[in-house]
C-alpha cells in the first residue's frame, strides 16, 4: 500500500507499507524491512495503514501468524516517540518485548493474524467518497468566495475612510493656514496703529 497527498513531496520508502505472505510457513510480515516511515507526522496516516493492512490480512490469512521481528532502534532514542509508536503497535494488537532496561532493543511478538485489531483514529484521517469530496470542494470554495467578498467590501470601506480622512486633513490644514494669516493680520494691525 502507498500514500501520496496532494502537493506533499516524500521518499519513495516513505508512507509505503508492505504485506508478504508465506504461504508455507503460513507467515505474515507486514511493513517494510526498514521499518514504517509516516510523512507528515501525527496525522494518523501510519494508524490507518496498520488497519488497512491488518484488515486485509484478516480476511485472507486470519490463520496465519505475523512474523515478529526487531524494531527500529532510532525511534527509541526519544522518549515520546518509542512510548507513541509502542502505543500504535499495542492497539493493534501487537505485543512488543524488550531486551534491556533502557528500551532501546525493542522486538514485536509474533501473533496470529485473526488477533490483530483493525482500527485509526477516524477524526484524523477519514475515508471520503468521490461525491463527498466533491460537495466538500464545492462548500469550501463557495465560502472562499464568500471571503473574497467580504474582504473586497472592508477594503472598499477603508479605502472610503481614507479619502474622507484625507479631505478632513486637508480641511484641517487650510483653517490653521487661515487662523495663523489672521492671527498674523491682527497683530499687523495692532502694532502698525
Amino acid at each position: 500500500m502507498e500514500i501520496r497527498l496532494p502537493g506533499q513531496k516524500t521518499r519513495k520508502e516513505q508512507n509505503t507499507l508492505d504485506i508478504r505472505v508465506d504461504h508455507d510457513k503460513h507467515l505474515v510480515t507486514i511493513g517494510p524491512d526498514s521499518g514504517l516511515q509516516v510523512e507528515p507526522l501525527n496525522r494518523g496516516i501510519g494508524r490507518y495503514m496498520l488497519a488497512q493492512a491488518v484488515l486485509w490480512a484478516q480476511r485472507r490469512w486470519s490463520h496465519y501468524r505475523v512474523e515478529g521481528g526487531a524494531l527500529a532502534n532510532k525511534d527509541a532514542l526519544n522518549e515520546d516517540t518509542r512510548l507513541r509508536r509502542d502505543h500504535v503497535l499495542r492497539t493493534h494488537g501487537i505485543d512488543i518485548e524488550y531486551a534491556d532496561a533502557q528500551h532501546l532493543k525493542g522486538r514485536y511478538v509474533e501473533t496470529q493474524v485473526g488477533q490483530l485489531k483493525g482500527g485509526w483514529n477516524t477524526d484524523k484521517l477519514q475515508r471520503i467518497d468521490i461525491i463527498d469530496a466533491a460537495s466538500m470542494l464545492q462548500a469550501a470554495e463557495q465560502k472562499l468566495q464568500e471571503k473574497e467578498a467580504q474582504l473586497r467590501e472592508r477594503d472598499e470601506r477603508v479605502a472610503k475612510f481614507r479619502r474622507e480622512d484625507s479631505g478632513l486633513r486637508f480641511t484641517i490644514t487650510c483653517l490653521v493656514a487661515f487662523a495663523v494669516f489672521q492671527a498674523g493680520l491682527l497683530i499687523w494691525i495692532a502694532t502698525h496703529r
